[in-house]
Formats: C-alpha cells, sequence, structure tokens
C-alpha cells in the first residue's frame, strides 16, 4: 500500500515597507515579529505578496506625499494593501480618513503603535498558517523579536508618546501621552539583544529624559532586583548590561532637563557613549516660547558648556529649525551664535513646514517660503563649519570603528562610524586598505584607527 504524498502547503507571503523614523522602525519590527511567530513569509516588495502592509510617517508634508505615494504604487503594484503608522491616524481637511479619502481601495488603516489591529487586519484577509505557540521565530533575537537594522545595531524603543504640546508638532496628537515601557521589559531585551550580537544599542523615544514620568518613577524589577523607571537608572543598568559584550549605548531624543545632568558622569567613565542627541530646535527665548518648548536658550547653552566640562569628549546632535512664524533677523542671529558658541558637532535644520494641524500654522508673522529656505541654507553653512573645525581637531588621534561594511574582510579597506557617528544621520569613517596583511575587517566587529584625513562630514582612517 503505498503513501499517500501530502501537497506542499503555500506559504502566506506579506509585503512590507516601513517609513519615516526610528521609532516607526521599532512598530515594524513589532508587526514583523508577530508575522513571523504566527508563520507568515515577509517579502521587502509588493509583486508575488498576498497583501502588503505599508508604515506610514505623517510628520511633515515631504514625509505624507511620500507615504501616500508608496501606498499607491502599492495598491498598483499588489492591490491589497494595510496602512499603519502616524499617516493612518491623521484626519483631512473634512474630517475624514485622509489615507481612506486618498485611496478608498485600502483593506484597513490604523495609527502608529497598533500592532494587534494590523495583527486582526492580516487575519481577516489572509488567515494565519499555523500555530503561533508551536513554532518558532527565524532569524530574530529571541525576546527582543526581529530587527530591519544590520545585525550588529538596534534601536530599543522605552517609551510611546510624549507630554510636550509643542506649535509645531502634532506627533502627541498621532501617538498620544507619554507611556513608559516597564523597565524590565526594555531591559530584558537590551540583555536579548546583546546576547544575538548587537553591538551598537540606539535608544529612542519621543522624549528619553522623560522617561518614567508617567508612573512616577516607581520601582519595576529585572533579574530580581528593583530599578526605578528613570532615566538615570536605566542608563546605569543598560551600560551594565552592555560592557561584558564590548557593546556600545547611544542616546537619542535627550530633552536637556538638569535631570539629564547626572548622566554625564557615566559617558564620562565610559559606561555609555559620550554622544547625545538633544531637539534643541532653536536657541532664542521669544522663538522657543512660541514654539511652546520645555527650556530657554540661555539656559541650554549653559547646560551644554557644563556637560563638556564633565565630559570633554561629549558629542551633541541637534536638529533647529530656520524660518519659524514671526522668526526675525535678530532671532535667525541669535541662533546662529549658538550653534557657534555651543560648538554643536553635528546640526540638522528644517525650514519650516506647514504641518496640517500644528498650532504654529496660526501664529503670526508667516514668513515667504524662500526666505525661510534662505535661512535654513545660511544656517547649514555655520553647522557645517563648525562639524568641519570639529571633525579637524580628530586628525592624528586613534579612535575605536564600528565597522559597518568590509568588501572582501577589509583588504580594500571599508566604512564604519566611531562613537561621534549615529548610523544614518551622522557621517562615517572611511577605512583605508589596512598596512598590515594580516589586519582584517569584519562587519559588526571594532578595529581600532588612526584618524588621516577629514572630508566634508566624514572621518578618513587607517586600521592599525
Amino acid at each position: 500500500m503505498s503513501e499517500a504524498i501530502s501537497p506542499q502547503v503555500r506559504v502566506p507571503t506579506v509585503g512590507f515597507v516601513s517609513l519615516g523614523c526610528p521609532k516607526a522602525l521599532t512598530d515594524s519590527e513589532l508587526i514583523l515579529t508577530q508575522l513571523s511567530a504566527e508563520g507568515y513569509k515577509t517579502s521587502k516588495t509588493f509583486q508575488g505578496a498576498d497583501l502588503v502592509i505599508v508604515n506610514t510617517c505623517g510628520f511633515i508634508d515631504d514625509a505624507v506625499k511620500e507615504s501616500l505615494d508608496t501606498i499607491g504604487e502599492a495598491l498598483a503594484e499588489n492591490g491589497r494593501v494595510i496602512v499603519t503608522g502616524c499617516l493612518g491616524a491623521k484626519t483631512a481637511d473634512n474630517g475624514d480618513n485622509m489615507v481612506r479619502q486618498m485611496h478608498p481601495k485600502v483593506l484597513a488603516v490604523t495609527g502608529p503603535h497598533a500592532t494587534q489591529e494590523v495583527m486582526d487586519a492580516v487575519h481577516v484577509n489572509l488567515p494565519k498558517p499555523h500555530d503561533p505557540f508551536v513554532d518558532l521565530v527565524p532569524n530574530s533575537f529571541g525576546v527582543a523579536g526581529i530587527k530591519l537594522t544590520p545585525r550588529h545595531y538596534a534601536y530599543l524603543k522605552i517609551s510611546e508618546g510624549c507630554n510636550h504640546r509643542c506649535t509645531f508638532c502634532i506627533i502627541p496628537s498621532m501617538r498620544g501621552d507619554l507611556v513608559s515601557r516597564p523597565i524590565g521589559d526594555v531591559l530584558t531585551e537590551a540583555r536579548a539583544l546583546f546576547a544575538g550580537g548587537v553591538k551598537e544599542l540606539l535608544v529612542i523615544s519621543q522624549d528619553t529624559s522623560a522617561y518614567g514620568v508617567d508612573v512616577k518613577y516607581r520601582t519595576g524589577f529585572w533579574d530580581g532586583k528593583p530599578v526605578k523607571t528613570r532615566m538615570l537608572e536605566l542608563v546605569q543598568a543598560l551600560g551594565e548590561i552592555a560592557e561584558p559584550f564590548g557593546a556600545w549605548v547611544r542616546l537619542h531624543y535627550v530633552y536637556p532637563y538638569p535631570s539629564v545632568d547626572d548622566v554625564l558622569p557615566l559617558m564620562a567613565s565610559g559606561q555609555v557613549l559620550p554622544y547625545l542627541d538633544v531637539p534643541l530646535q532653536h536657541s532664542h527665548p521669544d522663538v522657543l516660547r512660541r514654539m511652546k518648548r520645555p527650556a530657554s536658550g540661555e539656559k541650554n547653552l549653559e547646560r551644554l558648556l557644563k556637560w563638556r566640562e564633565v565630559c570633554p569628549e561629549i558629542v551633541i546632535r541637534s536638529t533647529f529649525i530656520a524660518g519659524f512664524p514671526g522668526e526675525t533677523e535678530e532671532e535667525f542671529e541669535h541662533l546662529l551664535n549658538f550653534v557657534r558658541e555651543a560648538e554643536i558637532d553635528r546640526a540638522g535644520c528644517f525650514a519650516y513646514s506647514a504641518v496640517t494641524g500644528a498650532t504654529a500654522n496660526n501664529l503670526p508673522g508667516m514668513l515667504p517660503i524662500e526666505l525661510r529656505e534662505e535661512r535654513r541654507a545660511r544656517f547649514m553653512k555655520v553647522a557645517e563649519a563648525m562639524s568641519i573645525t570639529k571633525l579637524q581637531r580628530r586628525v592624528g588621534s586613534t579612535m575605536q570603528i564600528l565597522v559597518d561594511t568590509a568588501p572582501g574582510m577589509g583588504k580594500k579597506g571599508g566604512v564604519g562610524r566611531s562613537y561621534a557617528d549615529a548610523p544614518e544621520i551622522d557621517g562615517v569613517v572611511r577605512l583605508l586598505p589596512p598596512e598590515k596583511i594580516s589586519k582584517t575587517l569584519k562587519v559588526g566587529e571594532f578595529t581600532k584607527a588612526r584618524i588621516v584625513a577629514a572630508q566634508g562630514h566624514d572621518l578618513v582612517a587607517m586600521p592599525i
């Protein structure tokens, strides 16, 4: 009696596109982890997928356009599209959902950090292939799930939402007020990432300095020990977990509150990277008041100078807005002088964009777009000059470099980053072919290198 041969079961495939910031990327990672746990195959292409998920950004007009265009492209090439992310929470002028108004054929629309709602929509339109409790997630970091970043670095989201109501920003209307993750969950995910080979952990949120404010810094537990849900204790614990793995911890979206001063000694001692991504936006107190920012320009400058005294190696990256409604030439010059005095290492700048729903749009003194763009260009000229000056000071020094690319084991050189360079937003270190024949470079590992030149925003170094 011959045995019946069962036909091979086709695995349902979900195409996935992730747009926007690192916070959106971590939402995508959660959804991809759940999809894989339930047995779905995932793909970066529209063609051949049974349906497509587009994780959107809705912060500025260019991001809205990119998201809507991507949805349209997915509908044209595939036809079955689920939309999630910040744009999914936006309404059009008539009060209707913007995505549904522009693309009525989408299968479902959700807002940001909505893993379960997305999975519910997937289940309705593409039934899950097997029991999630009996299948393991391939190519993941265990409890940390799937990551979309290269294997050697990962983003760690510590909270959602924001308690500020900055007049140029609509993020709280999309992501809500601050909700801090339990500190035990955060530290468990961090350890799983380091154990899985991550050499650089990038801590992200809407407001990292405010971690734990919503739960009144309550005491949580990790590894049987009490740990306060607060930025200082979180950073201390992350540094301790990273140390045996020889890994980096990098802090992003840190507002310059007085409480941050306590973290500087950890940077000076090498427990975490001496690098802070501080979203300052402007320096003039009147502009900051119109923006409803949580700190004044004078205090910010004083605090940054104090940080440099405590930790001379600290690198400050920031973003700014030029041409905010009502900004005078005097206020703009104040901003340029601030960048010089504070010696901002890495700076990005946006010309003010009238984001739909932002209260700043109703402020008097809206500047012509040409003037906004002209000020942005002037700002970047000053910021780039400062960056180049600071990079030139590194020539001749030896730095630890995390290798990002190294074709042929680095025999022809490679590309990496120092502690001063966050992935994708800062410069890189271009590694020359090693002088020693025995010297090799490997992606995801550290190498010592001597800085021999500065080129624009980048450094050139010789591996040693």
